[in-house]
C-alpha cells in the first residue's frame, strides 16, 4: 500500500478521520473475487467507488454529480439511490461479494444507509 504524506493536520477532527482511515487502510483490501467498496462523503456530494487493489484499478463507480449523476445531494435519500445504483452495477459485473471501506468516517447516518442498500441490493459486504 502507498502511503500519503499528511503532515501535521490542525483540524482535531480531520486528524481523527485521517487516523481511522491509515488504520482501516491496513485492514481492508479489496481482491478480484472480492472488491473494495471504498464510500466517501463531503458536504456536498456522495462518491462511491468498487476497487481491485491487487492490479490497482477501479471496477466502477457512482457518484451524485456530473454527466451520470445519481441523486441530488449528500443526504440520505441520496445516499439509498446511490447505494442501489452501485449494487445493480456490480451484479451487471457479475460481482456478489464485497468489503466496504467507510473511508475514516464513522458508521452512521449516511455512510451507514449506503453500506445498508447495497446491502439491500443483493451483494454480500
Amino acid at each position: 500500500m502507498i502511503r500519503r504524506q499528511y503532515g501535521k493536520i490542525k483540524d482535531p477532527s480531520k486528524a481523527k478521520v485521517v487516523r481511522r482511515k491509515l488504520s482501516l487502510r491496513k485492514k481492508v483490501v479489496g481482491t478480484s473475487e472480492r472488491p473494495r467498496v471504498c464510500a466517501t462523503k463531503s458536504n456536498s456530494n456522495i462518491y462511491v467507488q468498487v476497487i481491485d487493489d491487487s492490479t490497482g484499478s477501479t471496477l466502477l463507480s457512482v457518484q451524485t454529480f456530473g454527466k451520470n449523476a445519481v441523486g441530488k445531494n449528500s443526504g440520505a435519500d441520496s445516499a439509498k439511490e446511490v447505494g442501489a445504483a452501485v449494487a445493480k452495477k456490480m451484479q451487471e459485473k457479475n460481482i456478489t461479494k464485497a468489503v466496504f471501506d467507510r473511508n475514516g468516517r464513522l458508521y452512521t447516518g449516511v455512510v451507514a444507509t449506503i453500506a445498508d442498500s447495497i446491502r439491500e441490493g443483493g451483494i454480500q459486504i
